[in-house]
């Protein structure tokens, strides 16, 4: 099948409705003791490699009997990942035939990678077939737990005000999250855990406050006064749920479940708490709806208004369960993990070296955007003699950064005699 074949089949079925409804269903068969072996993709990134400095926190000081070791898959490994993982399968989620055999052995599988790219096919092509054939492969291998990690934008544009998982028909409006909203079918098919984070901000967020920069700028107001609430979860809170649920399991298998800090987040709250860490200029007083939006068209501004929607009004999903569930506690909230973030946030808004908020907001009303990730076509192969040399090649959502350099050790499963699934929304016809 080829990247721009249209899907079909993407909606759950009849089993996956009813273990949604199942919450004393654990995970088959659930643990009694450490993982031997996890598996991770998108370790290279935002998400997936906080993920992956938990999974190492937590085999080094919670205490874990025995020894567990940590594979990334994925397209390329930096040194800072290498330094963590101890094996690395190189692999793309866009070409199914290099998945086969990476889940071999392994206990565990943690699968953070999505694509964020523009075009549709290549959406699709990671999302959907690549999350369809990844866990085919956990269940070939026997893979007992499963964590996949997706999104609350699958619910589209809201208002949406405190609802509880699939309250609402989800409705996503841009070519990533209806194909992440696919991917999740074959998920919940192979018995994971999906988690649905709103805003995730925190150390190598390139888009939430990035965004909130360029609204200030182009609408230097409190948007409706600012109440608007948001579901938001500090990165390293997701990642130690994530690690949490990947150590210890104890959820329902194949259920959904909204993944946010359990407390929402007033625009206005996040703005102050920005200014005070001198990553946003201070913002003062209201604006009429209609009056944001007039001044959002004639500023120049790139952001647009779904996107100033999903940032100012409410958009804030019910996220208490799957910390009461997990036995995780939700941490101090998203706010006060913003103090740490605030060097790398000023640093990429340019604000370290050119000045504080306000006066970079003078200069330049529209502030730069994130530098755009390049894509290499999904037919390319991918090397096995070691990592590429382009950061983002791959246009996964957690392959964004980091120079390449020395990697772990290069582990190649052996294929038996199993025929590749390059069209693997097939087996599920």
């Amino acid at each position: 099948m080829s990247p721009a074949t249209p899907l079909s089949g993407l909606s759950p079925g009849p089993a996956t409705a009813a273990r949604q409804d199942d919450s004393a269903r654990l995970l088959r068969p659930d643990l009694d003791r450490a993982p031997r072996l996890i598996c991770l993709t998108g370790a290279t990134g935002f998400i997936g490699s906080t993920i992956l400095r938990e999974l190492n926190r937590w085999r080094n000081d919670e205490g874990a009997t025995g020894h567990t070791r940590i594979r990334a898959i994925s397209r390329r490994l930096p040194a800072a990942a290498a330094a963590l993982a101890d094996e690395w399968v190189p692999a793309e989620l866009s070409e199914p035939s290099t998945l086969r055999g990476v889940c071999r052995d392994a206990d565990v599988l943690l699968h953070a990678a999505s694509s964020l790219d523009a075009d549709p096919a290549r959406c699709a092509a990671v999302n959907v077939r690549g999350t369809a054939a990844l866990m085919l492969e956990a269940e070939r291998a026997g893979t007992s737990r499963i964590v996949h990690l997706s999104t609350a934008a699958v619910y589209g544009a809201g208002p949406h005000r405190g609802i509880a998982v699939n309250e609402v028909e989800p409705a996503p409006v841009s070519a990533p999250s209806r194909t992440r909203l696919g991917g999740e079918t074959y998920a919940l098919d192979a018995g994971a855990t999906v988690l649905r984070p709103g805003l995730v901000l925190g150390q190598g967020d390139r888009w939430v406050a990035p965004a909130y920069a360029r609204l200030v700028a182009a609408v230097p107001a409190l948007w409706g006064g600012g109440q608007g609430l948001h579901s938001v979860v500090a990165v390293e809170d997701l990642a130690r749920l994530i690690a949490h649920i990947g150590f210890r399991g104890g959820l329902a298998e194949g259920r959904l479940w909204h993944a946010s800090h359990p407390e929402p987040v007033r625009t206005v709250d996040l703005l102050r708490t920005l200014t005070e860490h001198r990553v946003l200029p201070p913002v003062s007083g209201d604006m009429a709806w209609s009056e944001c939006m007039a001044r959002l068209r004639s500023s120049g501004s790139t952001v647009s208004e779904r996107t100033f929607s999903l940032l100012t009004r409410d958009h804030w999903y019910d996220s208490r369960d799957v910390w009461t569930a997990s036995g995780c506690h939700p941490g101090p909230g998203t706010l006060n993990r913003l103090a740490q973030a605030a060097p790398w946030y000023r640093s990429q808004l340019g604000l370290e070296k050119h000045g504080k908020p306000e006066e970079l907001t003078a200069r330049n009303p529209a502030l730069p955007l994130p530098a755009r990730r390049r894509t290499r076509p999904a037919t390319a192969s991918p090397t096995v003699t070691g990592p590429p040399t382009d950061a983002g090649a791959a246009g996964l959502e957690d392959a964004r950064q980091c120079a390449v350099l020395p990697r772990a050790p290069l582990w190649r499963p052996a294929l038996d005699d199993t025929p590749p699934f390059a069209d693997s929304t097939a087996r599920r016809s």
